[in-house]
Order: C-alpha cells, then sequence, then structure tokens
C-alpha cells in the first residue's frame, strides 16, 4: 500500500512522526495539494464517513493530512473541496508522547497503521510503527478495537462498533 502525506508545514520537525517516516522512505511527503493521488483515500477527521475494510477495494494508497491538530479548522474549506474520498478514522487511542492518551488525536504514524491494519495490511501497520519506541504500544493498547474495525462491512457498522467502545471507555463504575 502506497502512503503519502500532505505536509502542511506545522509540526515540529523533531517531532514530526511523517518527516520521520519520509527520511526512512517509507511514505511519499507533498506540499502541493494536486500531488495527492487522485485515487488516495484521505484520512481528515473532518470526513462524513468512517474508514472501513470496504473502502480497500477502491484505492491502493492511503494519505494523511499532515498539520497541527489545533489548526486543522483552518484547512476544512479546502478539505471538503477536494475531490478525493475521504473519510475518519474511528475512535482509538493515541500513544504518541505528544497526546498520550488522548482519543481520536493521532500522529500521523498511528493514522496510517490504523488505516493499514483495518485494511488487513497488519505487517506494513506494525513495520512503520516499528520505527518509534511506543509504535507497539498503540497497537497493543487499540488491538481489541481495530480487530473489531477490521471485520465491519462498512462504514455504518464501524460507526456502530465506535459507538460501542466509547461506551465502555466513559462508563462508570457503579457504587456499592
Amino acid at each position: 500500500m502506497q502512503l503519502y502525506a500532505y505536509d502542511a508545514g506545522q509540526c515540529d520537525p523533531k517531532k514530526c512522526t511523517a518527516k520521520k517516516l519520509a527520511r526512512f522512505g517509507l511514505i511519499t511527503s507533498v506540499n502541493v495539494l494536486r500531488k495527492i493521488p487522485y485515487n488516495t483515500i484521505m484520512l481528515v477527521p473532518i470526513a462524513d464517513k468512517a474508514l472501513s475494510p470496504a473502502d480497500r477495494e477502491s484505492t491502493n494508497s492511503i494519505t494523511v493530512f499532515d498539520c497541527s491538530w489545533k489548526q486543522i479548522s483552518d484547512f476544512e474549506d479546502v478539505l471538503m473541496r477536494m475531490k478525493r474520498k475521504k473519510r475518519a478514522l474511528p475512535y482509538l487511542i493515541a500513544v504518541n508522547p505528544v497526546n498520550y492518551g488522548k482519543s481520536f488525536i493521532l500522529s500521523s504514524v498511528e493514522a496510517f497503521a490504523a488505516a493499514l491494519f483495518i485494511f488487513g495490511e497488519k505487517e506494513q501497520s506494525q513495520h512503520i510503527l516499528g520505527k518509534f519506541k511506543w509504535g507497539t504500544e498503540f497497537l497493543r493498547l487499540n488491538e481489541a478495537m481495530l480487530l473489531a474495525y477490521s471485520k465491519a462491512k462498512n462504514s455504518s457498522e464501524v460507526i456502530e462498533m465506535q459507538k460501542m467502545f466509547m461506551d465502555v471507555g466513559t462508563k462508570k463504575p457503579k457504587k456499592t
């Protein structure tokens, strides 16, 4: 599976997981929107549909939009106008040092790894995470969710599973 990252130029180069993957030759970094392949799946948090295994049939590449989470709204209009298939990742928990323990706020490598896992590309997912000390922890922590999402038939099933996982994560123990 080909991997691309649109570099919005907002990341700290020392902490940017996309830049590290590019240095290892594991992804292609682009800084012009029209260089993003037309048939790619773009992972963006503002997409209307969740990524599912059904999306694998229509593509051979995944693209992340690599920008600061604090500034994603600045790109909302541009992203929504782009004629690419946009998908959001379902509920997962970050383990990267910047956003450890936060749900949905994944680094680029975590986003790539999750999408690859959901698409059945588990070896490639593990390989790219292996470049980071904390990478295997991402798969360990999210394993049950990723396995469930990877068995979904479509985006609607992924959303239903996501709701279940989110409900479990927010329930407080009953006092006796």
